[in-house]
């Protein structure tokens, strides 16, 4: 019968295994650490996308979606509903994209992690409390396509990582055409 347990290290006399300095020094060896040129031409290379174009492409998509679930169904409290599902994703994006777009959240590494972090909760509460009212705001409400409005702009943010991606591979093939 043969052992299928994996091997441990073996702490040497006077240290410890897990504090094995060799392999951070293979690393450390393998680390180049960029000049500001080099570091300004890999930010070029693979730019942030936009917290707006983002907020712009999920009410465009919010828009469209409810203007065909309109038209499909006939019904305009369908579109209504979707547009208002659409608006409990889009409104509080909206507020998350303005406070962390704003000098203060960009001061320090430690204010943009606490900005993050209060406006991401700000944007959960937002979105909460326009769900509370939505049968208040919207008469009559059909939730089946509130939630189909506010899915398909959730889906968003996949699209604006998929930009982030093409253009990533796309500069990664210019690159590799220049050479």
């Amino acid at each position: 019968m043969t052992d299928l347990t994996p091997a441990r290290p073996m702490p040497h006399p006077g240290h410890h295994a897990v504090w094995d300095d060799s392999a951070d020094e293979a690393v450390d060896k393998r680390f180049k650490r960029l000049s500001r040129e080099e570091a300004a031409v890999l930010k070029s290379q693979d730019p942030p996308v936009s917290p707006w174009r983002v907020i712009a492409v999920q009410a465009a998509v919010g828009g469209l979606v409810a203007l065909m679930g309109g038209l499909i169904t006939g019904r305009v409290e369908v579109m209504w509903s979707l547009l208002y599902g659409a608006a409990t994703v889009v409104v509080p994006g909206a507020l998350m994209a303005r406070g962390m777009t704003s000098r203060l959240s960009s001061m320090s590494p430690g204010a943009s992690a606490v900005s993050f972090m209060l406006w991401e909760f700000v944007k959960i509460g937002v979105s909460l409390a326009m769900l509370v009212v939505a049968s208040k705001i919207v008469q009559p409400l059909v939730w089946p396509a509130l939630l189909v409005g506010l899915v398909v702009c959730i889906k968003v943010y996949w699209v604006a990582l998929l930009w982030r991606g093409r253009k990533k591979s796309e500069s990664t093939e210019q690159h590799g055409r220049d050479e």
